[in-house]
């Protein structure tokens, strides 16, 4: 009988382990705009933001939302640095003009970091 409740009591602590390995697996990270960048289609004022991937592998689709809702959704590729990024830091490139896009996005304390796919609009 006491052999039944260790087992019961290890697989338990087992199960507890492995959702907590699932949870620490966060796809989303926070980051700042100092300044107004697009995103797609979509124009990001300065602001707080969080970034938000789902995918297999390095190619990820990449959401920035902003107070719980969707402003826009991109494709991306996930980046692996080698060490994690002592802040949050996001890199702008120009397109058209003054106009600036989301290049990569890097976040605090993780080595991941995003690289948005995106390209000057091409009208489709």
């Amino acid at each position: 009988m006491k052999f039944a409740k260790y087992l019961s009591l290890v697989a338990m602590a087992a199960l507890l382990l492995s959702l907590s390995a699932l949870a620490a697996e966060k796809h989303e990270g926070k980051f700042t705009l100092t300044e107004t960048a697009q995103v797609g289609t979509t124009q990001l004022q300065p602001g707080d933001y969080s970034a938000q991937w789902n995918g297999t592998g390095q190619d990820v689709q990449v959401q920035i939302m902003q107070h719980g809702k969707t402003l826009a959704t991109v494709p991306g590729k996930l980046i692996e640095n080698k060490e994690p990024s002592p802040y949050n830091s996001v890199t702008l490139k120009p397109i058209n003009g003054n106009a600036k896009t989301i290049d990569e996005i890097e976040f605090a304390n993780r080595k991941e970091g995003l690289s948005l796919n995106q390209s000057p609009s091409s009208g489709e």
